[in-house]
């Protein structure tokens, strides 16, 4: 029941946050906006127009994905800096919960408010390109859901890094690029990269919705690197975290900004 209400609680901020900064809210979606038509633009002018249809699409899946991923990775980070900022860091650390878990229902509670804002995106940028992707719904949720795993997972290392450091906006602005690394570069080129998190389920949703790929065309060995990334990355970021967490306490680092 703890968790249902740490839960609960965290989704009703988010969304109480949203609407009391509706103008950032609001400003947050059409810079994004405006960002993917800078990038439909470029391939209108200077893409190959036998391929162009094919490269919007393309364009399409990975910058809704490049999206979230700021939106989860970056967001604990921002948050750690800013209880750390408040003086409120140490009141979380005192929590019965302990600071993992109510980091980690603000992950979920940021993508259950931000959901609606990514999918508002993705139709906006489809009724502008008239690309209208395969929405797969059955298909597309498991993959997406093992895929926010692994997210959460370099959401609970860039936590970490802020516990101890405090100080990492010059860190989280270039971290931007690398996450557009992952989402951009397609497997084709560089096969090694479905390793790496979130690189094999942005690949499966690729292939979902510009191929129209269903669940049981999707062979088990891409399902077996899915499910591998999302447990280990989970996993090592939940651990990284809770060894800074530890060496902010010896260090005495979370009553202090």
């Amino acid at each position: 029941m703890s968790w249902i209400n740490l839960l609960k609680i965290n989704i009703k901020k988010e969304i109480v946050m949203m609407k009391r900064y509706l103008p950032n809210t609001i400003a947050m979606l059409l810079t994004m906006y405006f960002l993917f038509l800078a990038m439909f633009a470029g391939i209108q002018i200077i893409g190959d127009p036998s391929s162009q249809d094919v490269h919007t699409q393309f364009v399409i899946v990975n910058y809704i994905f490049w999206s979230l991923s700021l939106i989860v990775v970056q967001d604990i980070g921002w948050q750690i800096t800013t209880e750390a900022a408040q003086g409120t860091l140490e009141q979380l650390s005192m929590s019965p919960m302990g600071v993992w878990k109510i980091m980690l229902m603000r992950l979920i509670a940021t993508v259950l408010a931000n959901i609606i804002i990514i999918i508002v995106l993705l139709y906006l940028s489809m009724l502008t390109t008239g690309q209208w992707l395969n929405i797969d719904v059955i298909t597309l949720v498991p993959i997406f859901v093992l895929t926010l795993i692994s997210m959460f997972g370099l959401g609970y290392i860039i936590a970490g890094i802020s516990i101890v450091l405090k100080q990492i906006q010059s860190f989280l602005q270039i971290l931007q690029f690398v996450l557009a690394g992952l989402v951009f570069i397609p497997l084709t080129v560089a096969p090694f990269l479905a390793f790496f998190p979130i690189v094999k389920g942005v690949d499966l949703v690729r292939g979902i919705m510009i191929d129209g790929l269903s669940w049981h065309s999707i062979n088990i060995i891409d399902y077996s690197i899915l499910i591998f990334n999302a447990a280990f990355y989970f996993i090592l970021g939940l651990f990284f975290f809770l060894y800074c967490e530890r060496v902010a306490m010896k260090k005495g680092l979370l009553a202090h900004y």
